[in-house]
């Protein structure tokens, strides 16, 4: 396990600022490196305020879109035009602004019935990264968040897809919102280059310093699964949501 950066900024304009400069930088590192830029996207207000500012110039300027291919951590299970829809949101935001070809942006089509969904997005992961049987897509990047019950992606607290090994997509049932979801599982969280997690407001601070400080419980707290990626992880937070952290932090 690579240190763990802790990066904490004013407010949450700051915290999206932040995310742009470290986005681009990745993606141009990757592109140089590989020859094209994987990115796990997730949902939220925070990411969208990202998603933003990389539809727009400078951000927009400095990257290779042709070379870019962008998937998702995680989907509700609706349809891709439905307001809920992390596809949805992620399109507006950005992908309606930058020349990515059609064909490189892989959603995760949650409009199935969910385990064909997650059976689906598999074959799809494991076209685009030419996976052998049990092996894990290598992102460049993951996009994280975290939920005020400590979950990440839609790892949930307590449910089935905490415990799943050998293949990288699954359905998950979450019995605390009535509703199933289709999440990456926690093999391909931590074999990815890169991974930012951001996060921005009080609400969040206590499962920010379960997840980074709290005695390892990953069940309760599946945001702790991050401890153990392999590749730089950088948490990205507001004064707010680092408000209860005692550890050490660097100023974005």
């Amino acid at each position: 396990m690579r240190e763990q950066t802790v990066v904490v900024v004013p407010d949450a304009e700051a915290l999206a600022e932040a995310a742009a400069r470290r986005f681009v930088a990745i993606a141009r590192e990757q592109i140089a490196e590989r020859g094209r830029f994987t990115v796990a996207l997730s949902g939220g207000s925070t990411p969208r305020a990202l998603y933003r500012l990389l539809a727009e110039p400078p951000q927009a300027d400095a990257i290779d879109w042709s070379r870019v291919h962008v998937f998702w951590g995680d989907e509700r299970c609706v349809p891709p035009d439905h307001e809920q829809s992390n596809y949805r949101m992620a399109r507006e935001a950005l992908l309606d602004h930058v020349p990515i070809p059609h064909d490189q942006i892989h959603r995760i089509e949650a409009e199935r019935e969910p385990s064909d969904a997650a059976a689906h997005y598999a074959a799809t992961l494991t076209r685009v990264f030419d996976l052998g049987v049990g092996e894990m897509p290598d992102f460049g990047l993951i996009l994280l968040g975290i939920g005020a019950d400590g979950h990440t992606a839609s790892l949930f607290p307590g449910t089935r897809a905490l415990t799943v090994r050998g293949v990288p997509v699954v359905e998950n049932v979450v019995p605390q919102l009535d509703t199933v979801r289709i999440t990456l599982t926690v093999p391909v969280l931590t074999e990815a280059d890169n991974i930012m997690v951001l996060a921005a407001g009080a609400d969040k601070a206590p499962a920010v310093q379960r997840a980074l400080e709290a005695p390892y419980a990953p069940e309760q707290t599946p945001a702790q699964y991050i401890r153990t990626a392999s590749g730089t992880v950088v948490w990205l937070l507001d004064e707010a949501a680092a408000s209860q952290l005692t550890g050490r932090r660097s100023a974005g």
